[in-house]
């Protein structure tokens, strides 16, 4: 069961405490992209989340969006945000999360990996070896496979009790 339980449980992105994590070695984040930065139903990155990213690069952090959508769903939040991405990630298999952080100069223990799904985000990361930092989902719209994959989270989540957004 220790698979699923992320290092670091927060409601949404913006409460974050980004210092510990700088304080913890941590210089590289990788986002999830739906339900983590944006509703499935949004198209572009919200001006809050064009902030936050600002922040975090003037803090010093590489910052990477790994979203199993397809290419066409995740470059306009790549261009916006101006990070670098993965698409089609088919979380939580490892592989192509893996072969980003080959790619880079940085140790698993410098990597955070941050989003809203227990059995995507987080077994991936823990299974790589990185912090991983669950958050609520923005929205309770997603896609059918999501939502499949949510109702097995919840049970989960209860059993380890890890707190569970009751929007």
């Amino acid at each position: 069961m220790e698979i699923y339980v992320p290092d670091i449980y927060q409601k949404n992105i913006y409460e974050i405490d980004y210092d510990v994590l700088v304080s913890r070695g941590i210089k590289c984040l990788i986002f999830d992209l739906d339900n983590t930065l944006v509703t499935i139903l949004e198209t572009v990155p919200r001006e809050e989340t064009k902030e936050l990213f600002k922040e975090l690069k003037e803090k010093g952090f590489k910052i990477y969006i790994a979203s199993n959508s397809i290419k066409a769903r995740v470059k306009p939040f790549h261009e916006e945000l101006k990070v670098d991405f993965i698409y089609s990630v088919k979380k939580p298999n490892p592989g192509k999360i893996s072969e980003l952080i080959n790619s880079t100069k940085y140790g698993l223990d410098e990597i955070a990996m941050i989003g809203d799904s227990m059995m995507d985000d987080v077994v991936c990361g823990n299974t790589i070896g990185v912090t991983t930092i669950l958050l609520d989902q923005i929205s309770k719209k997603e896609y059918p496979l999501a939502r499949i994959r949510r109702m097995k989270e919840k049970k989960i989540q209860k059993k380890l009790r890890i707190p569970i957004d009751n929007q």
